[in-house]
């Protein structure tokens, strides 16, 4: 059964007193940007209640870290301190605690229209490390470009696949970009040409953002990973393939994926994902000893990927996926990102990779959709798509379905813009 808020909302609003993610916004151009929550269609100011003494305790602190202009040194707290934050907002925003529900002045001054602020980056990102973790998308990819006996690399099922990404170039939700130039070379050319990509690709993520870091040189155990992830977003690694076909031998993709990566605004906690929690996919053969979880540590997220085209006033669905497909779990990621010794710090963003499914229909990426260019998709309206169009707007959307409540991320939309010339 839901839980209850003097604020009303929808049954199927994202943004239930279940979840309570973390978010920063500002409300003009001109003003400094703010730390927040959400709930219903209401924007939740962090910096009005911390200044009105009502977000404080005893991990928390005094709750100044939530005055600040970003969430990383809120972030940079430990888990109980997260968790008494998200729990005293649901405290303050329950249909039977007075005191914003009865105080209309203290009300106006916390509960803003979402319509009328502009979402922003969470956090300061540090640093950005994206990986390949679907067995479905690598098995897919490396059926194209290899065959079917050699898919997978020796080592994928061993250890989770990744690579360091940009961090510059991560984005919110509602930014457009330019389809990306660069160096491409045709089968059938002796010399590679600079020409616009031809074949821009999305890829279906989610991210997860690194609160509390640990020492260079001092691992993250699986015991400890769950408690040094502070939350969960969307995420769209847009993908240059042609670029990426010429540039990824021997170090892997480069330019392909460093001019955009678009991510959702509200961080959903691990707590609030908490009911959603189910098994992984059987891993074989097991993990070494320090990717052994005892745990269940999948999530059960519906995600889809819409694409509107720019001549559309609609937008169509091309795939429907879900996070728990993944083989390599969140935790199995973060701790053999550090088992080296790699540093993380509070603010670090962590791809999941393309989440693909085992049909057509929950593939993650056009690359797949189409296989490859050689099977076209026809869009609703007519259009065919290989990969991207100029114009096209995709829209990336994920959530939990609970009893009577729904847990979302909130959009996570880009639009094509045509290349620079």
């Amino acid at each position: 059964m839901s839980a209850k808020s003097f604020i009303e909302y929808s049954a199927e609003t994202e943004f239930p007193l279940e979840n309570i993610p973390f978010g920063v916004f500002r409300k003009s151009a001109n003003e400094k940007s703010r730390c927040a929550s959400i709930i219903g269609d209401f924007v939740v100011d962090l910096y009005e209640l911390v200044d009105a003494g009502l977000l404080k305790g005893e991990a928390l602190g005094d709750g100044a870290v939530l005055k600040e202009e970003n969430l990383n040194a809120f972030m940079g707290l430990t888990r109980p301190a997260w968790r008494e934050a998200r729990a005293t907002i649901q405290s303050l925003l329950s249909a039977d605690n007075a005191t914003l529900r009865d105080n209309a002045e203290l009300r106006a001054r916390v509960l803003l229209p979402a319509s009328s602020v502009e979402l922003l980056l969470p956090c300061r990102i540090g640093d950005y490390t994206d990986f390949y973790a679907s067995k479905e998308h690598a098995s897919n990819v490396g059926t194209m470009f290899r065959g079917k006996d050699n898919a997978l690399m020796p080592n994928w099922v061993w250890l989770p696949v990744g690579y360091h990404g940009r961090a510059s170039s991560v984005v919110v939700s509602g930014h457009s970009f330019p389809r990306p130039s660069g160096q491409t070379k045709a089968d059938t050319d002796d010399a590679p040409k600079y020409t616009p990509c031809r074949l821009l690709d999305f890829e279906l993520e989610m991210g997860f953002f690194v609160g509390t870091g640990n020492k260079q040189g001092d691992p993250i155990s699986m015991e400890e990973a769950e408690d040094k992830i502070f939350g969960v977003v969307l995420m769209n690694d847009w993908s240059a393939r042609d670029i990426q076909k010429w540039e990824y031998v021997p170090l892997g993709p480069f330019g392909a994926k460093n001019f955009c990566t678009t991510i959702s605004p509200w961080i959903v906690t691990l707590d609030a994902l908490e009911p959603f929690r189910c098994p992984q996919p059987k891993q074989d053969p097991a993990p070494l000893e320090y990717l052994k979880d005892s745990k269940d540590s999948a999530y059960d997220i519906n995600l889809s990927v819409a694409i509107k085209p720019k001549a559309s006033e609609e937008a169509f669905v091309v795939c429907n996926s879900n996070l728990k497909y993944m083989y390599w779990t969140l935790k199995q990621q973060l701790v053999h990102h550090t088992v080296t010794g790699c540093n993380m710090q509070p603010g670090d963003l962590l791809g999941t990779g393309t989440i693909s499914g085992p049909e057509r229909e929950n593939f993650g990426s056009m690359l797949e959709i189409s296989w490859r260019g050689t099977n076209p998709l026809t869009l609703p309206n007519g259009e065919q798509r290989k990969f991207l169009a100029d114009g096209d707007d995709v829209q990336i959307r994920g959530f939990c379905k609970g009893e009577g409540y729904k847990v979302g991320f909130g959009a996570c939309d880009g639009t094509i813009l045509p290349a620079r010339q």
